[in-house]
């Protein structure tokens, strides 16, 4: 079922659903099982499973030469969500990407999954591999996740890359966007980030997934503009629980977002982890509370492979 129908066929309660990591290369599948299966008693409607693109390794060969290898670190989403649908028959929403895809390489790895039954993509154009400053699209590759959109979409028309094929079947995907409340770090400005936004809903996203945002008032108030700029589609908040000390710095690092200074103060004064972890659940079940009360039809939450807090908060929402 499409994200969006889940949400209509909720009549107004608010849903519950989070986000996985693929097991890094070599570990089993069980891995993933083993963390959704504490959080399956919520009845998530649909599970996000991440794509992580190539990286880049040097390695010394004869003569003190470096050879560039590439390495895929975490593969897998396409199997995953195949698996997640068998095992527990709720829809699972594969992310892809501009990044390390070609339109071929994207296309082929649409029909896989229409051929699946998956129903749900998030499309993404993702980061930049660790050893580049700044994201490079494929030479046949999307630049923009508006791009990788129109095509998602153009294939959901039966438009495919080879215009000369005959009797070509449509797809039929829901596609998400995701969208920065705090605005993009390329983006020299929040309303500059809305108006590539609303490309991606014009060229046929039909949903959104919020970054990560710490203070509930951020998240209102980008609402408010998207609506105000005629954005009228689902806004899915995107919510993390802090779990460690050392995230005080990462994730305003890496995420660009701010904390706010109340939960900075609390973190601080924690002795160690395990209190930091206990501070993130309660903050985020606060964030939850407020967010159900008004009404959101769902609450997305980033496990970064990890079950344990995502069950503490959803125990005391869901």
């Amino acid at each position: 079922m499409k994200v969006t129908d889940h949400i209509k066929n909720a009549n107004g309660k608010t849903q519950f659903s989070f986000e996985i990591l693929p097991p890094l290369k070599g570990q089993h599948i069980q891995s993933i099982f083993d963390n959704i299966d504490p959080l399956m008693e919520f009845k998530p409607p649909f599970i996000d499973v991440t794509y992580h693109r190539e990286e880049y390794v040097f390695k010394e060969v004869e003569n003190g030469l470096l050879k560039k290898q590439v390495v895929k670190k975490r593969p897998g989403t396409v199997g995953i969500c195949a698996a997640i649908q068998n095992k527990y028959g709720v829809d699972a929403i594969p992310h892809i990407l501009c990044g390390g895809f070609t339109k071929e390489d994207t296309e082929n790895f649409l029909i896989d999954l229409d051929f699946l039954g998956i129903e749900n993509v998030m499309a993404l154009r993702g980061d930049a591999v660790k050893s580049e400053t700044y994201f490079k699209p494929e030479k046949e590759g999307h630049n923009y996740a508006c791009e990788l959109v129109a095509q998602i979409d153009d294939m959901n028309n039966a438009k495919y890359l080879d215009d000369a094929l005959q009797n070509s079947s449509a797809t039929n995907f829901c596609i998400g966007a995701a969208a920065y409340p705090e605005k993009h770090m390329e983006a020299p400005s929040l309303d500059s980030d809305i108006h590539f936004l609303k490309k991606k809903i014009k060229n046929g996203a039909t949903y959104i997934v919020t970054q990560m945002f710490f203070d509930n008032q951020k998240y209102f108030d980008f609402v408010a503009k998207c609506r105000k700029e005629g954005i009228t589609v689902p806004i899915i908040p995107g919510l993390k629980p802090i779990a460690t000390k050392k995230q005080l710095n990462l994730i305003p690092h890496r995420f660009h977002v701010d904390l706010p200074e109340e939960l900075i103060i609390a973190i601080v004064k924690c002795k160690d982890n395990k209190a930091v972890r206990q501070v993130g659940i309660e903050w985020c079940i606060q964030q939850s509370k407020a967010l159900q009360d008004a009404g959101i039809p769902v609450l997305h939450y980033y496990s970064m492979g990890k079950s344990d807090n995502i069950q503490a908060i959803a125990s005391a929402l869901f």
